[in-house]
């Protein structure tokens, strides 16, 4: 993930925040945000604490949340909720950041470089620095603040069948990493190696002659995003094919991908484009 120059250090003393705590982590792990809320207050001069019931609530909350620096107290999707949303709403670039993790899902989080200990997360809201890191943006409006990768297609069947009887936790977690198909949506193809073109700044890193096993984009340190897909091999193992540029396109039969937490799709084609800088994180100040 790209970052830069460190543009904001915070004060504890004269921090306005507006804590948003995500419903899913109050059930998760209500003690945690206890603790959270009760860092947050002792050390900021004025706390505003939301408890949103769900997205809509969470939404308005952010929107009205005035001068006040936002604070999310939830999981990695929580997380990629809210850049979303400030996202569409075009004010990311006035507003950093901040995230206590608590929940099951936070590799996300970590990989960003936010604290995964409550209390420590908690300080780093009031004592850190912002840091400004890049942004992919899909041709939807889509956000992917850390990776994006593209399974085998299939892949993602062979995990509900995978879930079986006698595993109702796994065939939890499997709707929520997979969601239903709509009525009337395309159905993806069978279980077999993908066929996709894709396109790196309108180059041709791989055409749909080659199938592959699976494609992943990350943001680069460069201000650019980091190509990689690995062909089916056949005999020896096939040797990854890589690329870096700022705009990625991938096209051909229906896919589904997932960007961060959240799976996605199918579609036929989807374009990312890098945005240098876009959005703000505060994190512990070195």
């Amino acid at each position: 993930m790209a970052e830069v120059a460190t543009s904001r250090t915070f004060s504890a003393t004269s921090d306005q925040l507006l804590v948003v705590i995500d419903p899913v982590a109050r059930r998760a792990d209500g003690e945690s945000v206890r603790i959270a809320k009760d860092v947050l207050s002792a050390g900021a001069a004025g706390t505003k604490v939301c408890l949103p019931d769900g997205p809509e609530e969470f939404a308005r909350a952010l929107a009205r949340r005035g001068a006040r620096r936002p604070v999310v107290v939830g999981d990695d999707r929580a997380l990629v909720r809210t850049v979303s949303l400030l996202h569409r709403r075009r004010e990311l670039a006035g507003c950093a950041l901040s995230l206590v993790p608590v929940g099951g899902a936070v590799s996300l989080a970590r990989s960003l470089g936010v604290p995964t200990g409550t209390v420590a997360a908690a300080r780093a809201v009031l004592d850190g620095a912002e840091q400004r890191m890049d942004l992919l943006v899909d041709d939807s409006d889509g956000v992917v603040l850390g990776a994006l990768r593209i399974p085998p297609v299939g892949g993602l069947t062979r995990m509900r069948e995978a879930s079986g009887a006698g595993r109702p936790w796994l065939r939890g977690l499997v709707r929520t990493l997979v969601p239903a198909r709509p009525p009337g949506a395309v159905s993806a193809p069978a279980a077999g190696p993908a066929r996709l073109r894709v396109e790196v700044d309108g180059e041709t890193l791989v055409d749909l002659r080659q199938p592959v096993e699976g494609v992943s984009v990350v943001p680069s340190a460069s201000g650019s995003a980091r190509v990689e897909v690995r062909p089916v091999s056949v005999g020896a193992e096939a040797t990854p094919l890589s690329a870096e540029g700022r705009t990625v396109t991938v096209s051909g039969a229906h896919f589904r991908y997932r960007a961060d937490a959240v799976v996605s799709g199918p579609v036929r084609t989807r374009t990312w484009v890098v945005r240098d800088a876009a959005w703000g994180l505060v994190l512990p100040a070195e």
